[in-house]
């Protein structure tokens, strides 16, 4: 998804008018965005399905950020944080979308804020 996300953000980039051509497709792209939009931690692999649906009921409740203590996040200088990549492209896509693209975005994902607006 990391990879598909950078593909899309050199899309909105390369050319003035890609970002405008991609406001139809937003109740398509949107919804998955929503999904892992809070997806900012370490990648956790679990072996047991009880295990794994009790993590993915504690992150609808809690938005879980990862705390490394000393620790260095390797997925950040390689931009593979899910969520940082997805803020990034809605922020692309608000900003080369044209005028509606703002109003798309927050009926999409409610919790996005504007970065053009304030």
């Amino acid at each position: 998804m990391c990879t598909t996300l950078k593909v899309l953000q050199h899309l909105i980039l390369c050319c003035d008018l890609c970002g405008e051509a991609l406001v139809p497709y937003y109740r398509q792209l949107l919804p998955t965005f929503n999904i892992f939009k809070f997806k900012n931690g370490a990648s956790f692999l679990f072996h047991s399905t009880a295990v794994y649906s009790l993590w993915f009921a504690l992150q609808r409740v809690f938005i879980l950020a990862a705390n490394l203590g000393d620790g260095i996040e390797y997925s950040q200088q390689q931009r593979e944080n899910l969520g940082d990549l997805i803020n990034e492209t809605l922020e692309l896509l608000e900003r080369h979308g044209g005028e509606d693209a703002f109003i798309n975005i927050k009926y999409m994902i409610p919790t996005y804020e504007s970065c053009l607006l304030n």
